[in-house]
């Protein structure tokens, strides 16, 4: 995928968001986040669009605080989220090709534009979902291209981060595979005491495999569905689901 496909992606699941957390209330559930009401998505979501948009505008080359959300609710605050995705869409497409600004895993290409532009389109696509799944409404679809894509971002950008939680004392292998996305959607992550290691291959006996459609499997491993199909170690699929938050 290239930075017009994320833009594109970016404006239509952002619009899409906005229009199902209109239709759902802010004070409805979010069961795909069970800790939240709508309120907390549009605020959540809407303050992370601006805080990406204050880093490529500014060019920013370190972290900075993402800030507080704004105190509003019902319609004022779904108008603050829409204009909030309006100026991170409107921020990138307005950024120069050679952007130099701070990012926080390794960008494709490698480009900061690249890397912003994909970023957004992910985070606002899984939110998405979460307020249609508040509203009740059937889920918009996924391409099996950009659930592929967004299943190597998580993979081989999050958690190749010193952060991540997923880590075991003794070695272990785990497939992940999208079974309709071509022959190379297949990753085999290699799990010690330091950060996980991905690579885009099935070489080695895995201790266990999660499969499925790419789009359901981009879905679970972000927890928001049950994981299609597990084979092998169930445990390690188990351990995977509990330790691989972000």
């Amino acid at each position: 995928m290239d930075i017009a496909d994320y833009l594109q992606t970016l404006d239509r699941e952002g619009r899409s968001l906005a229009a199902a957390a209109a239709a759902a209330g802010t004070d409805a559930k979010v069961p795909t986040c069970p800790e939240w009401q709508v309120r907390d998505l549009l605020r959540h979501t809407g303050t992370v669009h601006r805080w990406a948009a204050a880093v490529v505008a500014d060019g920013h080359t370190g972290p900075r605080p993402i800030g507080d959300p704004p105190d509003l609710d019902g319609d004022e605050l779904v108008d603050w989220y829409r204009d909030s995705h309006r100026l991170l869409v409107d921020t990138l497409a307005a950024a120069p090709a050679d952007l130099e600004c701070w990012t926080f895993h390794p960008a494709p290409n490698p480009s900061a534009l690249a890397f912003w532009t994909r970023r957004q389109a992910h985070e606002t696509t899984v939110h998405r979902y979460d307020a249609e799944a508040a509203s009740g409404g059937t889920a918009s679809p996924i391409e099996p291209d950009f659930a592929v894509d967004g299943i190597d971002e998580l993979l081989r950008g999050f958690h190749a981060r010193p952060r991540s939680r997923v880590r075991t004392d003794e070695p272990r292998l785990l497939r992940v595979r999208a079974v309709n996305a071509g022959p190379d959607a297949v990753w085999t992550v290699r799990l010690t005491a330091e950060p996980p290691v991905t690579v885009r291959d099935a070489a080695d006996e895995a201790d266990a495999e999660l499969s499925g459609p790419a789009d359901r499997l981009y879905l679970a491993l972000w927890n928001r569905e049950p994981v299609p199909n597990v084979s092998g170690d169930r445990s390690l699929a188990a351990f995977w689901r509990e330790k691989s938050g972000i």
